[in-house]
């Protein structure tokens, strides 16, 4: 199991390199990843977008690399970026996409179209792993499912699960956060995380321990459990969180990044190729962090 991504990155480039399709290259932050990942033998990148403002940027920051990237000029439309990088993934030309300048909402929509897209499941999830000081954790959905039902955080929990494998944990505990550790049927977060961890208990979602509901202290912090009376495995001990909206899942999703400082990288699951959408305040090391997830992703997936 990877205890941190610099293992997670030494396994990529050894494993599973690829290529990156940057949808929306003309910016900063993105350039440096694809410099990053070209530079680190991680992976090459096709650079969508605007190539006056790519090709200006470039010689800025590595004038060294100006042809070793294949441009693909779309100019400043961002809408014609996120199509032409999605078809180029469906041509089987790319790895993964990467946002670049445009909101999440250009890029999804195009890879969520339902004739020209990348949909392959019908539900999509965005899953943020952060490194933790105990090791490589994963939470979700900050960034895609608003207000998820039942049948939409059971794919959730499967989700996240494919990416802590593809991390080398066979195994995680997944806790389902909600606002207390016991069932309230005014609260209906309570009760879906209920039937999730009987249905883990039934054998209906397999390869992992769930349980829930579960308060957030309870599920990170073995003596809050212990104080509350909680005895399971999970409770003190969780891989995965998945939060009940997206508001808590964005939220805790930016203290992580912003308060505790943790190394950050996410991705989209449940599209042909993965679809990153970090925020574009993210650095550039952040979305190479997120390219080296999608190829390991990817890479546990085709096995």
């Amino acid at each position: 199991m990877f205890h941190n991504f610099d293992e997670m990155l030494s396994y990529v480039k050894q494993n599973c390199k690829g290529i990156a399709i940057i949808a929306g290259a003309q910016i900063e932050s993105a350039l440096e990843a694809a410099i990053m990942a070209k530079k680190g033998n991680l992976c090459n990148s096709i650079l969508v977008g605007d190539q006056a403002e790519i090709n200006r940027l470039l010689q800025e920051i590595a004038p060294e690399l100006m042809d070793s990237f294949e441009i693909i000029d779309t100019g400043s439309n961002l809408i014609k970026a996120a199509e032409t990088a999605v078809a180029l993934a469906r041509e089987g030309r790319g790895d993964l996409i990467l946002k670049g300048k445009m909101e999440s909402s250009v890029i999804l929509k195009a890879a969520l179209d339902k004739d020209k897209g990348l949909k392959v499941s019908d539900v999509i999830s965005d899953v943020f792993v952060y490194e933790h000081p105990e090791g490589l954790k994963i939470q979700t959905d900050g960034g895609i499912n608003i207000l998820p039902e039942l049948k939409d955080k059971i794919a959730m929990v499967k989700n996240a699960v494919q990416v802590a494998h593809s991390l080398g944990n066979p195994n995680p505990n997944v806790a389902m956060v909600c606002a207390i550790e016991t069932v309230n049927p005014k609260m209906p977060a309570t009760i879906d995380a209920a039937l999730i961890a009987k249905m883990n208990e039934r054998g209906q979602i397999t390869r992992c321990k769930i349980e829930g509901p579960l308060a957030f202290d309870n599920a990170v912090d073995k003596e809050a459990a212990r104080i509350k009376g909680i005895t399971s495995e999970v409770a003190g001990a969780a891989d995965i969180l998945i939060f009940p909206n997206i508001e808590t899942g964005n939220v805790h999703g930016k203290m992580l990044t912003y308060y505790c400082h943790y190394r950050i990288a996410h991705v989209t699951i449940g599209t042909k190729v993965p679809i990153l959408i970090p925020s574009r305040a993210d650095s550039g090391e952040t979305k190479m962090l997120c390219m080296a997830l999608a190829l390991a992703t990817m890479a546990k997936s085709k096995k």
